[in-house]
């Protein structure tokens, strides 16, 4: 399998190919859909102009042949650490330099851009040694990629209570007005948990800003209380992983995730592994059926990506969906939309469907239905307002060609009308 990235002087239908806003229409062929229907799609102006029946669509630009590839709305990623990302051979600390940052973070979103993700919030640690050098260097990052997917940085001081936290609560105000665009903290990490709470949350009023906060959620007293101060808030407050909520009593957790459905509060497990913010214990998942059962929105985010948190972190919104089917017990549809709707309303996003006048943010995965997409979706083309802008190709082959072709054994890869 080899991973590709956007190339200058693109052919049609590879990554960087003109289309979207103020460029040429392009029209993705053949592709299919979740409800078996194989169609094809007319994109202009960052949106989807025109769904129809294969082959009754004439194409007025770029083509990009799309037969044997099931298209999805694109996953957003909704909890990524930039800054440590790609850190987990480093030896001794993880360097601060903002040079380094901004390589590994524009490095880390191109490869999260790679598994299909046109959107992605980062948390990125403010104060301490680093102050607001890995803001920056985010929020550079950030520009480097503009076009090709959305970075959004969410400011987390280690501290906001007490009077080692007054630097932490300045700092705080200090990143939004550099750029970052959540805010966030790690209650847990405060001596004052429910102080670090009200503290963001007056910081995001005075600012009109979501709130991302990083919690394990096992103390139901905190989370109700934090239910209590945040309903109403908008544009809106997201936590996660909360995987303490599964080591609660059953009825303890219910009610807690009851006061968080009525709060409006999305919470965001991690499958893949844990992250840098909090410490995960072994053997406990985010009650992820409870809090769906509850009314809470529930997405989940890819956390670490390859640091010492977790030194084999994928960042790939399609394997999150694969663990929430498999160890989860979602079904393959509810699992995607986990990763794909929920995550992008949880950002704020407009939400996309394969129809007319939707935002033109896709993800085609070589397969046949999504069940096959979530197992075996290696081969992947990602389409950011309106064009495409990066390509994963897979080839699967046997050693002996003609005894596989008289078994009928299956073969991933391409064939002569694929796009190049």
């Amino acid at each position: 399998m080899s991973d590709s990235q956007p190339q200058p002087s693109p052919s049609p239908g590879s990554p960087g190919s003109p289309g979207g806003p103020g460029g040429a229409d392009v029209l993705l062929t053949g592709a299919t859909l979740t409800d078996g229907r194989t169609v094809d799609v007319r994109l202009g102006r960052g949106r989807i102009q025109a769904v129809g029946t294969a082959g009754t669509l004439a194409p007025l630009g770029l083509r990009v042949d799309l037969r044997g590839y099931l298209l999805l709305p694109a996953p957003a990623e909704p909890h990524a650490h930039s800054d440590l990302a790609l850190t987990a051979d480093a030896a001794g600390p993880v360097s601060p330099d903002p040079a380094d940052v901004q390589r590994r973070a524009t490095e880390a979103a191109l490869l999260q851009l790679g598994h299909g993700a046109t959107a992605l919030r980062s948390h990125v640690r403010i104060g301490d040694v680093q102050g607001l050098g890995a803001m920056e260097a985010v929020l550079q990052a950030r520009r480097a990629v503009r076009g090709l997917t959305e970075l959004t940085a969410v400011a987390m001081p280690r501290l906001l209570t007490g009077v080692a936290g007054a630097d932490g609560l300045a700092m705080l105000h200090d990143a939004v007005k550099m750029g970052a665009s959540v805010v966030g903290a790690c209650p847990d990490l405060d001596p004052d948990p429910t102080g670090c709470a009200e503290a963001v949350l007056d910081a995001a009023a005075q600012h009109g800003c979501p709130v991302d906060l990083h919690t394990d959620g096992s103390d139901p007293v905190r989370l109700t209380r934090l239910a209590a101060m945040a309903g109403g808030l908008r544009p809106g407050v997201t936590i996660g992983p909360c995987d303490g909520l599964g080591r609660l009593p059953a009825d303890v957790a219910g009610r807690t995730a009851e006061a968080l459905a009525a709060a409006g509060i999305t919470v965001v497990c991690l499958p893949q592994g844990p992250c840098g913010g909090l410490e995960r214990r072994r053997g406990h998942d985010t009650p992820v059926h409870l809090l769906r059962a509850a009314g809470v929105r529930v997405t989940a985010g890819s956390g670490a990506l390859r640091d010492l948190a977790n030194p084999v972190g994928r960042g790939d919104p399609l394997q999150a969906a694969q663990l929430l089917a498999s160890r989860h017990g979602l079904r393959p549809d509810e699992a995607y939309e986990a990763v794909a709707g929920a995550a992008r309303e949880a950002l704020g996003l407009a939400p996309v469907r394969i129809e007319a006048g939707f935002p033109a943010e896709l993800l085609a995965v070589r397969g046949t239905g999504l069940s096959e997409a979530l197992s075996l979706g290696y081969s992947r083309i990602v389409v950011h307002r309106g064009r495409v802008v990066a390509r994963t190709s897979a080839v699967r082959e046997y050693c002996d060609s003609a005894t596989a072709a008289v078994a009928g054994l299956p073969r991933q890869g391409r064939t002569g009308t694929e796009p190049a």
